[in-house]
């Protein structure tokens, strides 16, 4: 069966197109445009008008890319940003008068068990996901999941709260990820400690890029790459002295993370150095992945 997974995340929208048979998915066609959902949350965490706009626009056109190439069913979901906000039943309306489609809108838990079931290959995983509104970390045996729990600490929502204007801003960062971590820690400790950890998202693609300086949109190099915890920090700290306009011309960084890339790679050594974890593997598959096979398991 083909079949189409479009997720509106808080900084982008992305598709994946793929066969699922024998419980496997092989990728058709994998999409991105960068929306920033978050940072249109205003005061009264109310989505703007222009963003809803903009999003059915997006939609509507990964939507016909689908159907163009063959997906017999197309799901359409949403995380942390609209989750967050107070407006999402007008998003959604908008978006099913716009396009046909309802609008799924997956709680922190759905959205970590996603991106644990869409990444996770080995027998025992832990899994960290970095998105612009939250932070999913997930620790199981496949199937089975032990742990999960949905940090508020986004690369978006963090740049919006705690700027970084230097190297001594980006290590607050930091410590502030860690210490939301730390209340888990006692549990976690209790857990079968995993075999490998695995890192989703635009940060972790972009980690993979920026260590090995190789270009930003580059189609191999990033999937399966193992990032260490010091080459992570070196990043961070080299990058958060420079201007958003300096990283832009870095042919290793995608321009438009420019601004909140360093939030994201300090949000991903503060889970690594809490959590005691000297290197993660860079996964291509997401929390697309993961619906996909969940939601067409029985097709």
């Amino acid at each position: 069966m083909r079949a189409a997974a479009i997720g509106i995340g808080s900084n982008s929208l992305r598709m994946l197109v793929a066969d699922h048979q024998s419980k496997r998915l092989t990728a058709i066609l994998r999409d991105r445009e960068g929306l920033r959902v978050f940072a249109s949350l205003d005061s009264q965490l109310k989505i703007s008008q222009d963003m809803i706009r903009r999003t059915c626009e997006s939609v509507s056109r990964m939507k016909d890319k689908a159907a163009a190439l063959g997906a017999e069913r197309i799901f359409l979901f949403a995380t942390s940003a609209v989750r967050d906000a107070r407006n999402q039943r007008e998003l959604s309306d908008a978006i099913l008068e716009e396009t046909g489609l309802s609008l799924a809108v997956c709680s922190g838990e759905l959205e970590a068990k996603l991106s644990f079931v869409g990444a996770a290959e080995e027998p025992c995983s832990g899994m960290i996901d970095i998105g612009g509104g939250s932070t999913e970390i997930v620790i199981g045996e496949l199937d089975t999941i032990e742990f999960s729990t949905s940090l508020q600490a986004g690369a978006v929502r963090l740049y919006r709260e705690l700027p970084i204007r230097s190297t001594a801003d980006a290590v607050r960062v930091q410590m502030a990820v860690q210490a939301l971590l730390e209340p888990h820690l006692a549990k976690i400790r209790q857990l079968k400690t995993p075999t490998a950890w695995v890192g989703v998202g635009g940060t972790m693609t972009a980690a993979a890029t920026c260590i090995q300086q190789i270009d930003w949109n580059a189609d191999h190099g990033v999937h399966g790459f193992k990032a260490k915890r010091e080459s992570i920090q070196e990043a961070m700290e080299t990058l958060a002295g420079l201007s958003p306009e300096q990283r832009r011309s870095l042919p290793f960084l995608p321009p438009d993370r420019a601004d909140i890339i360093v939030h994201g790679f300090a949000i991903l050594s503060g889970c690594m150095k809490a959590l005691n974890i000297d290197a993660i593997t860079i996964s291509e598959r997401t929390n697309l992945d993961g619906y996909l096979k969940l939601f067409t398991a029985d097709e």
